[in-house]
């Protein structure tokens, strides 16, 4: 009678052992690897062969069977990461899992407040601008961030503070914590999950109103919007990931509070028209081709924030990565929204958020035909000065003027043709400009054109856009240009007939795929340095 010896896990070799540790560290997807803690625990040859120390490896694999690696690796340029650095991620996203799931940083005034507050709203942004599937399924179905991110706002004691400061008649806080958390409101909103009677939808409507009408209180953009080229040198936190050091500054919190707001109130009105924003959860997934080429869904918005919080050189560098070429060109249809003139002004002169609550906001429709226009490096096969001789070598883009020409210097002559625009800048003595027209690659979205402008032959060195539109207002143009540093999106929209004159529009392209633009209008009379009458604005491409 034969007897079989029980095989002792302590004659397994450690490469067996790593592969056992693996299958059952995967097995099931969502969540820190369960499987491997009571794996690790079994005796001391285990925990030699497989702790996080002596075997990186195990939990590099881990990690990309987890979590987004690709969108990292693209922009850090990198074509692969260490063990240890992959190692040390998936020990900071397990633990940042954890927390959210256990709602630590939601609420005040309760035993895990989280002190770090900040440090811990970056860290979730990242996970949401590096996603491709893997993270927002950490995020939504383990972590449950939908509650997080509504007790944060909506709760009677939520951490941003919010419902408590309009109940006291105050303004809510604009801060780096309340930029970055509206952010992520905007990025993972399902409407469907608010209902009219539900006291947080009433809630979400109210603090939403005021972050998006609040014009006078809550900047639409940081740094200003006056500057074209700002001078500010505020950067933001420093952080080390995945080996690599830079800075990320959340831009200012009002253009997701728009989408947001017109976006709910839109579905609590039953409105289904395409006129309303496209709200990314309800948005086709993108193309796995389209990801290699041109990125995941907020590649621009990752590139918007590390330009703001780190020093990135040259300026065209800073274009490309905040606004992909292309992009705008084509019809976009949408709402611009606007208040009594009255009600404005009363706001200007200090009422309460109460009054704004109770405020009539009303909306029109309009269509716009954009147009987008590139000026080349002196590399490209085409000189993009219309002069001849070696002034090729030293291209610079039209001078920057008055915020409230959307950046134009004065009685600056801009012709356009079929093949883009020719731009004279005033001045005896200035050569003409030739900005080429995006043509059609970009309304086929061809990555063609972005891969031209980050490669080493041609680079795109400024934007100029032009088109027209019309709403029940009537008919008008539009130019425009993009600032460099952060996208920021500035047309002059100019009315042909009648006296309704003529109005400056600023604002971000939101969504690489699905794309929004959103921000505010005003009106040019005003001087930039104070408060005009505005309103706000939602564009989607015409579907």
């Amino acid at each position: 009678m034969s007897h079989t010896t029980p095989v002792s896990l302590n004659n397994i070799p450690q490469e067996i052992l790593s592969e056992i540790a693996l299958f059952a560290s995967t097995e099931t997807f969502l969540g820190p690897p369960a499987g491997l803690i009571s794996l690790i625990k079994t005796n001391r040859w285990t925990h030699s062969c497989l702790s996080f120390f002596s075997n990186p490896y195990v939990y590099a694999k881990i990690y990309e069977s987890k979590f987004d690696v690709s969108p990292v690796s693209r922009r850090l340029g990198v074509n692969s990461f260490s063990t240890s650095a992959l190692a040390l991620e998936l020990k900071r996203k397990c633990i940042l899992l954890n927390r959210i799931r256990d709602r630590q940083g939601s609420r005040v005034n309760t035993s895990n407040q989280d002190e770090n507050l900040q440090e811990f709203l970056v860290q979730i942004y990242l996970m949401v601008v590096e996603n491709e599937g893997y993270n927002e399924r950490q995020l939504r179905e383990y972590a449950q961030i939908d509650e997080w991110l509504k007790e944060f706002w909506l709760d009677e004691y939520g951490a941003s503070g919010s419902w408590q400061a309009i109940q006291r008649g105050l303004w809510p806080d604009h801060s780096e914590i309340t930029c970055l958390a509206m952010w992520l409101y905007w990025f993972l909103l399902k409407p469907e999950q608010y209902k009219r009677e539900d006291p947080y939808t009433r809630r979400a409507l109210s603090i939403l109103k005021v972050y998006a009408l609040g014009t006078h209180w809550y900047p639409l953009v940081t740094p200003s919007w006056t500057e074209f080229r700002p001078s500010s040198t505020a950067r933001g936190a420093p952080l080390t990931v995945y080996d690599s050091k830079f800075g990320l500054r959340a831009p200012a919190l009002s253009v997701p509070a728009i989408l947001s707001f017109i976006s709910l109130q839109s579905h609590l009105h039953e409105r289904t028209d395409h006129s309303m924003p496209l709200v990314p959860s309800q948005a086709s997934p993108p193309q796995a081709l389209l990801l290699d080429t041109i990125g995941n869904e907020w590649e621009c918005e990752w590139g918007r924030s590390t330009n703001l919080g780190t020093q990135k050189l040259p300026a065209d560098k800073e274009l490309l990565d905040a606004f992909r070429p292309g992009s705008l060109d084509g019809v976009w249809e949408g709402i611009f929204t606007y208040t009594e003139f009255t009600s404005y002004a009363a706001l200007l002169s200090g009422a309460p958020p109460h009054f704004l609550q109770n405020t009539l906001v009303a909306q029109h429709k309009q269509t716009w035909k954009l147009r987008e226009h590139h000026l080349l490096s002196s590399s490209s096969s085409d000189p993009c000065p219309l002069s001849s001789g070696n002034e090729t070598d030293n291209i610079q883009p039209v001078a920057s003027g008055n915020a409230l020409h959307a950046y134009f210097p004065l009685e600056t002559q801009i012709e356009e043709t079929t093949e883009g625009l020719t731009i004279t800048a005033s001045g005896s003595g200035r050569q003409p400009l030739l900005y080429q027209r995006a043509g059609s690659q970009a309304k086929t979205n061809s990555s063609n054109e972005t891969k031209a402008a980050k490669g080493t032959e041609t680079r795109v060195l400024d934007i100029i856009i032009t088109g027209e539109g019309h709403s029940s207002w009537g008919e008008f143009r539009l130019i425009g240009r993009v600032r460099p540093c952060d996208g920021l999106i500035s047309l002059s929209k100019d009315y042909i007939n009648g006296d309704r004159g003529k109005w400056l529009y600023r604002g971000y392209l939101v969504g690489n795929h699905n794309s929004n633009l959103a921000g505010r209008w005003r009106d040019t009379l005003s001087p930039p340095s104070v408060p005009g009458y505005e309103g706000c604005f939602t564009m989607t491409r015409r579907r």
